[in-house]
């Protein structure tokens, strides 16, 4: 499964919903307003995430999961651009 196919499933079968379900609010807002909030309550999930990720040993699902935060990561970058 592709990084881009975890995203687009519901929040109930996010494979991270801890940090993909905040993206997930981000990457689906259409206010503006709202916009802002959403990316920088993503970006402190994924962050947090990604402290406990460092804090685990190394495994294959958390390589995995590193891929696909990176991926997040570049994706939130371009919605800022446009705020």
């Amino acid at each position: 499964m592709s990084s881009d196919s975890l995203w687009r499933h519901s929040s109930s079968t996010l494979r991270y919903p801890e940090w993909q379900r905040p993206f997930q609010d981000a990457l689906l807002e259409v206010d503006p307003k709202k916009l802002d909030k959403c990316v920088e309550d993503a970006e402190t999930a994924i962050y947090e995430r990604l402290e406990e990720l460092c804090e685990m040993s190394e495994s294959r699902d958390g390589e995995t999961e590193r891929e696909v935060i990176a991926s997040a990561i570049c994706a939130l970058k371009v919605i800022k651009r446009g705020l």
